[in-house]
């Protein structure tokens, strides 16, 4: 067996309430994610999805239990080395997009590689490849802002996967999307994940996106059900 791209390990996650107490997002959570493995995480607002996928990309720390990505446990890890593992090993895909509008959409889908000081040839040829992929290669020099929604989470999917890497962590990726264009979207991740071999975990609301996963798992109020 390989050593799983993402794991959890016991993990709970409780926040402070001013005058209320505690508040668990996460309780005694454990899983783990094989290389490729494609996993939807449904739920209802609040149940602790996206307490998840931050403790997945090191954003966040959990109250107890250990998260691990590539085998490297994060509470080994100062903030400055979650970071670069963030930036190396995962990339990010949000429900609004998180787009620069002053930039182009070539320079946003490059801005990954000029963040881990990547300025080449081959950062640029992978940004236009996954562009024309994505049906965007005659928009490279647009502005986002005149792109459509599903146009601009096309560019946001790119901007992810430029640097190939091991872990794709999707909070609602479709939510502000109609459902033709969400599905179009979804299929489109799925697809370009496949052929790089990128794992990927994805949170929805959507029973019909969660069951283009290889397995749905359930959040309900900070437990985590599976198959």
């Amino acid at each position: 067996m390989s050593e799983p791209v993402l794991e959890f390990r016991d993990v709970s996650k409780r926040y402070g309430q001013d005058g209320a107490g505690e508040l668990t997002a996460l309780r005694a959570v454990s899983f783990a994610v094989p290389a490729g493995g494609k996993i939807a995480i449904t739920g209802r607002s609040g149940s602790g999805k996206s307490t998840l996928l931050h403790l997945a990309a090191g954003i966040d720390v959990p109250t107890s239990g250990e998260v691990s990505i590539l085998g490297r446990a994060l509470s080994s890890l100062d903030e400055g080395e979650r970071t670069r593992i963030r930036r190396d090993a995962v990339g990010l895909v949000f429900q609004f997009f998180h787009l620069l509008p002053h930039l182009s959409v070539l320079d946003n889908v490059l801005l990954p590689a000029w963040i881990a000081s990547e300025r080449g040839s081959e950062a640029e040829s992978r940004a236009r490849d996954l562009l024309a992929r994505v049906g965007l290669d005659t928009r490279i020099r647009s502005a986002v802002q005149k792109l459509s929604g599903g146009e601009m989470q096309r560019v946001a999917i790119c901007c992810a996967l430029l640097r190939k890497p091991r872990l794709l962590l999707a909070d609602e990726p479709t939510g502000n999307l109609d459902d033709e264009n969400g599905r179009l979207v979804m299929d489109l991740l799925l697809r370009l994940a496949d052929e790089q071999g990128s794992a990927l975990v994805y949170v929805t609301h959507s029973l019909d996106l969660a069951s283009l996963a290889d397995e749905t798992w359930r959040l309900g109020s900070g437990v985590l059900e599976r198959p």
